[in-house]
């Protein structure tokens, strides 16, 4: 009986170790840049501006029901740059970056397929840093610049080389 207990303990032990270390682990940080697309282009060009003080969210959704689970928001610096901050693991859950808005009325409507970067959030995928990259997401200017023609054709000339 006492070897029945002991080999419990054995398996058990470092079960509840290990959970306890992950759940006091650091936050994860999720950075990413939002851009404004002054050409229209529908990606990030030479031309492209970064948006300081836009709102972007974090949220994550149960991987079953999709009910939401987490939400945090955050604002870009003056470089169009985000970090939020997320304190727990979000193991079985999906996540997401989105934007939210932009503060400059001429470059506010969201670039869809640009407007939301899936962001990992859980240690139980052998990742070790607490940063998380997000891919950068968009706005669109509500009408391109003059000069976006020749930025164009620098992609144009580009995609023809190859």
């Amino acid at each position: 009986m006492s070897r029945l207990v002991f080999l419990m303990l054995l398996c058990v032990l470092p079960a509840f170790a290990t959970a306890r270390f992950l759940h006091h682990q650091k936050p994860f940080v999720v950075q990413g840049r939002i851009y404004c697309d002054t050409c229209r282009a529908g990606f990030e060009t030479s031309a492209t501006t970064y948006i300081p003080g836009a709102r972007v969210r974090i949220e994550c959704n149960d991987r079953k029901t999709q009910a939401l689970t987490y939400s945090i928001e955050g604002v870009t610096d003056s470089t169009g740059t985000y970090k939020i901050t997320v304190a727990d693991d979000h193991y079985d859950q999906t996540c997401d970056a989105m934007l939210v808005s932009s503060p400059d009325p001429l470059c506010s409507e969201p670039n869809a397929g640009r407007d939301k970067a899936r962001v990992i959030l859980t240690r139980s995928n052998g990742m070790t840093s607490n940063i998380r990259f997000a891919n950068n997401m968009g706005f669109l200017q509500n009408e391109p610049m003059a000069k976006c023609a020749q930025v164009l054709q620098m992609y144009k000339e580009t995609d023809e080389e190859d």
